[in-house]
C-alpha cells in the first residue's frame, strides 16, 4: 500500500500580501468588511488571517478594479459577482 503525500495549501500572512501586492494592510482590512462576500482569508487559532492563493487573486483584482478601472466599492461587488457567476 503506497502512501501518498497530502500537497499542503500555501497560506500566505497579512504581511505577504500586501507586500506582494502593494495594498496596505489596514486597506486590507477595510475590504474583508467591504467585500466581505468574496475575501474572507482563513483564521488561525490565534485568529490571525491566512490568505490563499485565491485570495492573493482576489486583491489583485480588487485592486486593478479601484485603481485602473476606477469602479465603485459597490461596481467592484457587482463585477465581482459577475466573476464569480463565470458571465465575464
Amino acid at each position: 500500500m503506497s502512501t501518498k503525500p497530502m500537497p499542503l495549501a500555501l497560506m500566505l500572512t497579512i504581511d505577504q500580501i500586501s507586500q506582494l501586492t502593494g495594498v496596505r494592510k489596514t486597506t486590507l482590512r477595510y475590504w474583508e468588511r467591504s467585500f466581505d462576500e468574496f475575501l474572507k482569508p482563513a483564521r488561525t487559532d490565534s485568529n490571525r488571517r491566512e490568505y490563499s492563493l485565491e485570495d492573493l487573486d482576489l486583491v489583485k483584482t480588487i485592486k486593478r478594479l479601484l485603481e485602473e478601472e476606477h469602479l465603485t466599492a459597490q461596481g467592484v461587488r457587482l463585477k465581482l459577482g459577475e466573476i464569480r457567476s463565470g458571465r465575464v
